[in-house]
């Protein structure tokens, strides 16, 4: 006879898994609502790099027109539909249909960020170099200087993403984590209640890590600094829908997530490309 009888607790508080499950870009770009339609146009305008003229000869001032460019965004309808039978929700761990619900809106949110990466990734014209180096204060002022030389403001519009491996070069970089010439303390934790991506703002630069970026672990890491007037993001009126329901027919619950996106390049110059080699911060079997 057995002088054991063991036995197993399942915890019901489920525990997220690591993956992003909210959009870190929407913040960094200009955003417009559609009401109705399958496309945005945004309007960039400016004088072309006019300049100032005297008057002519016939006594009469000189007349110009100014430059409007008129960029279309098109909205492309998203979803992701999660679907469990209802002996599954009774039978498993956890509260499924919580976890439903936000595993789907996930899904979505990361396609936000696809959609603004894959722009930046198809329509960057201007890089710091040619080859990819690692993160230092030169290539952070090489970026803001490019951004400069073509007027593009250095106020609180510009964003930088970056790597967790650039992060990692930043933070032994002594202005970014020395007293001397900061105020914030990079190497403080955050509460415990505090879960959500690093962003930070340093050199006039709000800076978002993100896990997600092309090439992110390898020797072809793709980096930006940009101004939020440089990309166009478009999203349906109604924003992302959320739809958790039950069938009875089929007896099942289910978590749907829907929304209609476009994204589109609207001023190249306000974007640079840092070509960056974050392979020394991967993982090693």
């Amino acid at each position: 006879m057995a002088d054991t009888a063991f036995q197993v607790q399942y915890r019901q508080e489920f525990i997220a898994g690591f993956e992003q499950h909210r959009s870190l870009l929407s913040q960094c770009v200009t955003n417009e609502a559609v009401i109705k339609g399958n496309q945005a146009v945004f309007q960039v305008a400016d004088s072309g790099s006019a300049t100032a003229v005297t008057r002519g000869v016939n006594g009469l001032i000189p007349a110009r027109a100014d430059s409007l460019t008129q960029n279309t965004a098109t909205l492309v309808e998203w979803h992701d539909l999660v679907r469990k039978t209802s002996f599954n929700v009774f039978a498993s761990q956890g509260d499924q249909r919580r976890i439903m619900q936000m595993t789907s809106t996930g899904v979505i949110n990361r396609k936000v960020d696809a959609d603004i990466i894959a722009e930046l990734d198809s329509a960057t014209t201007q890089f710091t170099g040619t080859t990819a180096q690692t993160m230092s204060l030169q290539l952070v002022m090489f970026a803001k200087a490019i951004l400069g030389n073509n007027a593009v403001p250095l106020g609180n519009n510009l964003f930088g993403l970056i790597t967790p491996a650039a992060e990692a070069y930043l933070m032994q970089t002594k202005e970014f984590a020395n007293a001397e010439y900061i105020s914030r303390k990079p190497f403080d934790s955050p509460p415990d209640y505090i879960d959500q991506p690093t962003s930070f703002s340093w050199a006039g630069v709000t800076w978002i890590v993100h896990p997600n970026l092309t090439g992110a672990g390898t020797s072809a890491e793709k980096l930006y600094v940009f101004h939020r007037n440089a990309i166009g993001h478009v999203v349906n009126t109604a924003g992302i829908q959320s739809v958790v329901g039950y069938m009875e027919e089929q007896d099942y619950s289910y978590a749907r997530t829907t929304a209609y996106l476009g994204t589109k390049m609207l001023q190249a110059r306000g974007v640079v490309g840092i070509r960056h080699d974050g392979s020394a911060f991967a993982a090693t079997a």
